[in-house]
């Protein structure tokens, strides 16, 4: 444990190497740079820079820090038409990085940059901005640290920041509303339009609250709005979103006779593994890994969640031993210094097993959400606003797309929060998983009419029907 610790706190200094220590109390800036990645057959024209703008802005000492910024030309620009703000999810997402591969994506091209220009954005504290709140070595997911040792790696990683001199008050959906009314201005740009996945519809909702200067209009995909709780009925609704793919699975015939009694039967497994850690193949596996698998598979795979059900049944947990090894996926001190500012403060995290007792899926999830609170009680992060759980009130137009399966963002968070949008569009795709535009030509569709005309209705004709069947895959 010390030499892993050790590990991640020689990591922290290295990460703020580049930040300097001198006083600064300037405007903000923004620099052009060249763009890191491979552009080569990207098909569309882009352009790189960063934001340079005061950590914690109003203090004469403050450090400087740096949001990178890639800014994607439009193929058929429109006069009239603003750019459009891409807001990663997360939080501990980035966007710049992943930049070549999706300008690589023919989906991606059906809506991304066709009409307007497109500016994106690592959000500070993430991706190659500077600093990047990463803790190597340490594992999070959605679900929370997966045992006791990662929290408090992250718990380790974060004071080591701290000792460095880093604000953890300032990296937060507030802070990133206002970098992006800086770039807004830097950039000369009258209006924009704003796109959000997962959290970076929490950093739009901060916008609409905060700083909605210029702000046309608005798309939300996979809503995470500001009044919804995190940990609390979080392990509920990873289990409703698995009971739905159930389900569906006992309505198409060939899935039925495959699995049959999936429910029952997945339950026996979960309470097997919460009596205690499962030794398979000579590797051991906890409660933990197994919540934090299914989250993630019901998030993103559920067409071969029953099949990979059936696998962790049978005994073959490869699906679960894959997902283990793919756990450091965000930059954890980013993910936690808004969760520890917009979330957890609103949260009891005794709270968070209420409800599970009958439930052992839901069950599986508790310890690991748990330990969110315990990361969040060990790290100062300044005082706490309750605007941040307070619902958005706003005129601008919006566009929410929600999916029917969703276990971090479910739909019905997206129907009650869209009442305080005045005259906003709520669209729930049928079979859909998170991040409904990736797996959508009818959503991709949608977003670039909406852009067009924000006034109009989106035309939902091509949305499959509510009764359609699910789609499994079985090899």
């Amino acid at each position: 444990m010390m030499s892993r610790l050790s590990w991640i706190v020689a990591a922290g200094a290295l990460a703020l190497a580049g930040l300097g220590g001198a006083a600064h109390a300037a405007a903000p800036q923004f620099k052009p740079t060249a763009c890191k990645g491979d552009y080569k057959d990207a098909a569309r024209q882009v352009r790189c820079g960063t934001l340079v703008v005061d950590e914690t802005r109003g203090d004469p000492k403050s450090r400087r820090i740096t949001v990178a910024v890639a800014i994607v030309k439009a193929s058929e620009p429109k006069a009239g038409q603003p750019p459009v703000v891409y807001l990663h999810g997360g939080p501990g997402g980035s966007a710049v990085g992943g930049l070549p591969r999706m300008l690589k994506s023919k989906a991606a091209l059906e809506y991304v940059a066709v009409d307007q220009d497109w500016i994106f954005i690592d959000q500070r504290g993430g991706g190659q901005s500077d600093p990047n709140l990463d803790c190597p070595g340490a594992n999070l997911t959605d679900a929370g640290p997966p045992s006791d040792k990662d929290a408090q790696a992250i718990i380790a990683c974060m004071k080591a920041f701290q000792a460095k001199g880093v604000n953890l008050s300032r990296y937060n959906a507030v802070e990133v509303a206002k970098d992006v009314q800086d770039l807004r201005k830097l950039l000369k740009l009258p209006l924009i339009d704003l796109y959000g996945g997962s959290y970076g519809t929490r950093i739009e909702a901060a916008i609409q609250t905060h700083a909605a200067e210029g702000v046309r209009a608005v798309v939300q995909d996979s809503p995470w709005p500001p009044e919804a709780d995190w940990t609390v009925g979080g392990p509920a609704m990873v289990s409703s979103s698995i009971d739905i793919v159930m389900a569906k699975c006992a309505k198409v015939a060939e899935c039925a006779k495959r699995y049959p009694d999936l429910k029952a039967k997945l339950a026996v497994v979960a309470e097997r593994w919460l009596a205690g850690p499962q030794t398979i193949n000579g590797k051991t596996y906890t409660a933990d890994d197994l919540g934090g698998w299914l989250m993630d598979a019901s998030y993103f795979t559920a067409s071969v969640l029953p099949r990979d059900l059936w696998k962790i049944i049978e005994g073959d947990v490869s699906p679960v031993a894959e997902f283990v090894e793919s756990r450091d996926y965000y930059s954890e001190g980013q993910f936690m210094t808004h969760l520890c500012k917009e979330e957890i403060p609103f949260e009891a995290r005794a709270a968070v097993a209420d409800g599970t007792q009958k439930d052992p899926i839901a069950r599986l999830m508790v310890a690991s959400m748990q330990r969110i609170h315990d990361v969040c009680a060990a790290i100062d992060v300044g005082p706490i606003n309750k605007v941040e759980q307070a619902p958005v009130k706003t005129a601008i137009p919006t566009l929410f797309l929600a999916a029917e399966i969703d276990p971090g963002c479910p739909p019905e968070l997206t129907r009650a929060a869209a009442k305080g949008y005045q005259g906003s569009q709520v669209v729930i795709v049928t079979n859909a998983t998170h991040g409904v535009s990736r797996s959508s030509p009818c959503v991709r569709k949608m977003i670039r009419s909406f852009f067009q005309d924000p006034t109009k209705p989106v035309d939902r004709s091509c949305l499959p029907a509510a009764d359609t069947p699910m789609a499994f895959m079985y090899q």
